[in-house]
C-alpha cells in the first residue's frame, strides 16, 4: 500500500480543496428553492466520478419523477470472483438556519483550529469523500480496484430518502452487493473509531386537539368546557411511569434484553457519564430506572416530546381556554419493536383520553424499524483491520441512539451485511450552527478507505 499512501500524501491539499468545492453548493434539500443547487452537487459528484474513472449516471425514480436526482457510480470491468461494495451515502444537507449562529457563513468553508467549518462537513459531504478520493488513489496508482465498487449517492436522506427507496424497489438488481459500506455516523470519540452495529428506530408522532370554535374566556367557561391543552398535558403526562418506563399496553412485549456478553462489552468503552452532561450544561439526567446511561442511549426504547404548541404565549396575562392544543413526540425503538404494532398501540392508548367536546387526530409523521447485525462476522473483521490500520489503533464496538431510516430499507432490499464505519464526531454539530469535520480524521478515513478496499477483498462470498 505504500505507492498508495504516497499518492495520498501528494494530493492531501487537493483533496481539502475539492471537498472545499463541494461543501460550496448548498445543497438543502428541505427547501424548494434550492432545487437547482441539488443538480448542482448532484453533477458535481458525477463529474467527479467521471474524472477518476468510474462509469457514472444520474437516476431519478420512474414513480417519483420529482424526486431530487441520485448519483450511481460503478467499477469495471466486473471482477466473478470478487466481492461486490456498495458504497452509500448523500449529498444534501441540513438547512443552515439560524444564520446568525454561525462564525462563519456556512456555505463557505473556513479551515481552523484542524477542523473544516461548513454546512455538510461531517454530514455527509466530507465523510462520502473520502471513499471517492481512496478509490481515486487506487485507480491512479493500480489501475484497478481489488473489488467490484458501486456508489448510491443521494440527495434525499434529510428529508426521508424517498427516492432512493423507490429505486430500491424499482431496480433492486441494480444495487445488488455482498456489503454496503456507510459512513455517515460518528466514531465513540475523538482517537477512537468506531463500527456502529446497531440503531434504534423511531415513530414519530403528531397529535392535535380541537375544542371550541374559538378561544374562550376561562372564566365564564373554565370548569364546564374541556380545555384542549389540559387535556394534551394529562395524555402525554400519562405515558411514562416515575421510573422512566412507558405505560402504553404491548409497548415492551417485543423487547428482548441485551446479552451479558454486550452488556460487558458496553462496560469496558471508556464513558465519563458527568462528562457527558457537562457538555450538553445540564447537572445530571434521568430516564428507564436499572440502566446505565449507554444502556437507555442505546439498547432501551424512549420516549419524547419534541415539541407542544397551544393558548397564549404573549407578554402578560390572559385567561383563555384555547381552542386548540398539539404536541410532536417520538419513541425510539430497539430492534424487534414493530412500528406498526406500535403505533396501533399508542392510538389505541390515548384515544380513551379524549373526553367528550374534544376532537382528537393522530399523525404518524415518520417511522422505521431498529436495526442490528451480529458482530462477529468476516465483513466486521475486515473493517477491524482497515481501521486499525488507517487510524493507528483498533475500533471499538458501539450501537446508536438515532436512526438512518435508509439503512434498514437496504438491509431488507439487498440482503447485505451493513457496515456502518463513520469518520465523524459527536460534537461536529452536525445538524446545528458551525457543523465542522476534523481534517485529521478527514484523512485518517481516506487512508482507511484504501485499505478497506484491500480487506474487503479478501472476504469470501457466501
Amino acid at each position: 500500500m505504500t505507492t498508495i499512501d504516497k499518492f495520498l500524501r501528494e494530493h492531501a491539499s487537493r483533496f481539502e480543496a475539492e471537498l472545499c468545492d463541494f461543501l460550496r453548493i448548498p445543497s438543502v434539500s428541505a427547501k424548494s428553492e434550492c432545487r437547482q443547487e441539488m443538480v448542482r452537487a448532484a453533477e458535481w459528484l458525477r463529474r467527479k466520478f467521471q474524472s477518476i474513472g468510474l462509469r457514472a449516471e444520474i437516476l431519478l425514480p420512474k414513480s417519483k419523477p420529482d424526486a431530487h436526482p441520485l448519483v450511481y457510480a460503478q467499477s469495471s470491468p466486473v471482477i466473478p470472483e470478487a466481492p461486490t461494495v456498495l458504497v452509500y451515502g448523500h449529498y444534501d444537507v441540513q438547512p443552515a438556519e439560524p444564520l446568525e449562529a454561525w462564525e462563519t457563513p456556512p456555505f463557505e468553508p473556513s479551515r481552523r483550529d484542524g477542523f473544516i467549518y461548513a454546512r455538510g462537513a461531517s454530514d455527509d459531504k466530507g465523510q462520502l469523500l473520502t471513499h471517492v478520493f481512496s478509490t481515486e488513489a487506487w485507480l491512479a496508482v493500480r489501475g484497478s480496484l481489488p473489488i467490484n465498487l458501486k456508489f448510491v449517492i443521494e440527495g434525499e436522506e434529510e428529508i426521508g430518502s424517498a427516492g432512493l427507496a423507490a429505486l430500491l424497489q424499482e431496480e433492486p438488481e441494480r444495487f445488488a452487493c455482498d456489503c454496503v459500506v456507510i459512513s455517515d455516523t460518528a466514531q465513540f470519540g475523538p482517537g477512537q473509531p468506531a463500527i456502529t452495529y446497531a440503531q434504534r428506530g423511531i415513530v414519530y408522532f403528531q397529535l392535535d386537539l380541537e375544542g371550541p370554535h374559538s378561544d374562550l374566556h376561562s372564566g365564564t367557561y373554565g370548569g364546564a368546557v374541556s380545555n384542549p391543552a389540559n387535556v394534551l398535558t394529562r395524555m402525554l403526562g400519562a405515558i411514562v411511569d416515575e421510573r422512566g418506563r412507558v405505560k402504553v399496553p404491548g409497548f415492551y412485549d417485543d423487547v428482548k434484553p441485551i446479552s451479558e456478553e454486550e452488556r460487558s462489552m458496553l462496560g469496558l468503552l471508556s464513558f465519563d457519564e458527568d462528562k457527558f452532561f457537562e457538555e450538553i450544561g445540564v447537572s445530571g439526567g434521568s430516564g428507564e430506572s436499572g440502566f446505565t446511561v449507554l444502556e437507555r442511549l442505546w439498547t432501551r426504547p424512549s420516549f419524547d416530546i419534541s415539541g407542544l404548541s397551544s393558548g397564549y404565549q404573549g407578554e402578560g396575562a390572559k385567561t383563555i381556554i384555547p381552542r386548540s392544543a398539539s404536541a410532536k413526540f417520538s419513541f425510539r425503538l430497539v430492534p424487534d419493536q414493530d412500528p406498526g404494532k406500535i403505533v396501533q398501540a399508542v392510538k389505541s392508548y390515548l384515544e380513551p383520553m379524549c373526553p367528550p367536546g374534544i376532537r382528537m387526530k393522530l399523525t404518524v409523521l415518520a417511522q422505521c424499524r431498529a436495526f442490528a447485525l451480529p458482530i462477529r462476522s468476516p465483513w466486521i473483521d475486515a473493517a477491524r483491520r482497515a481501521i486499525e490500520e488507517g487510524f493507528g489503533c483498533p475500533p471499538v464496538f458501539i450501537r446508536a441512539g438515532g436512526s438512518i431510516p435508509i439503512v434498514s430499507a437496504l438491509h431488507r432490499a439487498l440482503g447485505a451485511y451493513i457496515l456502518l464505519v463513520g469518520w465523524g464526531q459527536e460534537t461536529d454539530n452536525a445538524h446545528g450552527p458551525n457543523e465542522r469535520f476534523s481534517l485529521v480524521d478527514f484523512h485518517r478515513g481516506i487512508r482507511t478507505s484504501s485499505r478497506l478496499w484491500d480487506e474487503l477483498s479478501r472476504v469470501k462470498r457466501g
